[in-house]
């Protein structure tokens, strides 16, 4: 598969931290800043690494941005910059642009403005969090929507050495385990059949009010 080529506008904790992600998982990726000490921190983690505003349209066609596949703007702190960088790069002919909102409201902006896609860090980190600190067992949780998780779980100690079809887990919690990652790694051919052990992990879709349900059961054991 051929790398994509990623434009991440905005080198603040979080657009570095997707920058070099993105970088060393073999993608190429210019990171723009308009803060030139900055974009000098990060030139030897990325492919590309351009002080720029953009949010002036000479900028954006000075890039090329839309020769990008996917652009990310997490310009968060400063909305006008966020929403006209949006605008721009939709206008630029990008595909697909993911932008960082620090709420509903900032992110329903950028919809309007075009945006593909909203992420919300803080607010998905603090829900992360919060998972991890109510139920032990969880090692990533994910919100696919306001009503659907993807979740990274250790299993519960009544889960260990029974089969899927013992445990119901669709009926009892609306978990769908979708794989599971062994000792000799992972394993998406789910079947009832298949018995639960201690060293596993289970990748599972659930609505997101059953982790309160696995947490009751985990407290109850």
């Amino acid at each position: 598969m051929a790398a994509k080529q990623f434009l991440v506008v905005g080198l603040g904790r979080f657009g570095l931290s997707v920058a070099t992600s993105l970088y060393e998982n073999g993608n190429e990726v210019m990171a723009v800043d308009i803060d030139g000490a900055v974009v000098e921190d990060v030139q030897d983690r990325v492919t590309h690494a351009v002080q720029a505003d953009m949010t002036d349209p000479e900028a954006i066609r000075a890039i090329d941005a839309g020769s990008f596949d996917v652009a990310v703007v997490t310009i968060g702190s400063d909305l006008k910059a966020s929403a006209l960088a949006t605008m721009l790069l939709k206008e630029s002919g990008v595909k697909t642009v993911v932008c960082k909102a620090h709420d509903d409201t900032h992110g329903r902006l950028l919809q309007r403005l075009g945006a593909d896609k909203i992420v919300y860090p803080e607010r998905d980190m603090g829900r992360r969090l919060a998972h991890s600190l109510v139920l032990g067992n969880i090692l990533d949780a994910i919100d696919v929507s306001s009503e659907v998780s993807l979740v990274e779980i250790k299993p519960l100690k009544g889960w260990v050495g029974q089969a899927l079809r013992e445990l119901n887990l669709p009926r009892r919690y609306g978990l769908q385990v979708v794989a599971i990652r062994d000792t000799d790694g992972l394993n998406a051919s789910i079947r009832a059949e298949t018995v639960i052990h201690k060293e596993d992990v289970l990748l599972v879709i659930c609505p997101s009010d059953a982790l309160a349900r696995l947490a009751k059961d985990e407290s109850a054991h």
